[in-house]
């Protein structure tokens, strides 16, 4: 059954927004777990514009799911997750002047680095997955560097419109299937809202999906448990064929 993991940076972009204490994400968090959440993804990044240090060590500290740490592919950030010693780490692309993650890690061109800090993290006990799209090749690769997970970038699929979706949603179930051959275990996030997760909850092999906009967006209205808990719903009882988009049966 595929699991949930609750991306909290939103909640820190609010408090960044005035450079103040609240919303603090970290009780945030044990709301999302209140409402069924498998794990707590927060995304450190180089300029801290959302989470904090901070964050990330009391989150350590007190959440009871699993905590997966999003960063960039750098000597920096893996000092911090060496030091803070999260259940997982997330390595993602990132850019100073994206807004959000613009797509999938070029494993491809940058093996040998990955491989090393991929081997330093592996080597204490911290299991890595690699965010990448989903191409035979850059999955290879990804084997080829020692991780033992895949998060499938969901963002294209998210973006299309409802001519091309099936397509993507297509891709996604391909890639799915390259990886578990490979020997990768597959989850998947961005970009996914209440009205489009089903289908890729469905695919075969997933494992966990990380979201968290919309579910932030959906708490302004109901609050982050109840929020949570819808979620929750709809990624463990999917109801619509993961190719096609229709109720089977």
């Amino acid at each position: 059954m595929t699991s949930l993991g609750v991306n909290i940076d939103h909640i820190a972009n609010v408090r960044q927004a005035r450079r103040t204490v609240e919303p603090d994400p970290v009780p945030m968090a044990m709301l999302a777990e209140l409402g069924g959440a498998d794990g707590i993804t927060v995304h450190l990044r180089e300029d801290r514009r959302h989470i904090q240090d901070r964050d990330v060590e009391l989150l350590r500290q007190t959440i009871r799911s699993r905590l997966n740490l999003e960063m960039a592919a750098t000597s920096e950030m893996v000092a911090i997750a060496l030091r803070v010693r999260p259940d997982m780490v997330t390595l993602v692309p990132e850019r100073r002047e994206e807004v959000t993650t613009e797509g999938g890690l070029d494993i491809i061109s940058q093996k040998a680095a990955l491989t090393d800090l991929v081997s330093q993290l592996q080597e204490v006990g911290i299991p890595v997955s690699l965010f990448v799209d989903p191409d035979g090749r850059q999955l290879e690769a990804s084997k080829l560097c020692g991780a033992q997970w895949v998060e499938l970038h969901t963002g294209a699929y998210a973006e299309a419109g409802w001519t091309e979706q099936p397509q993507e949603l297509a891709r996604l179930s391909e890639g799915s299937v390259i990886a578990r051959q490979l020997g990768l275990r597959v989850n998947a996030g961005h970009g996914l809202t209440y009205q489009n997760v089903e289908p890729v909850a469905a695919l075969p092999g997933m494992e966990e999906l990380n979201i968290g906009h919309t579910i932030v967006a959906r708490a302004l209205a109901v609050g982050l448990q109840q929020a949570v808990r819808e979620m929750k719903a709809l990624i463990q009882n999917p109801r619509l064929d993961p190719l096609f988009g229709q109720t089977p049966g």
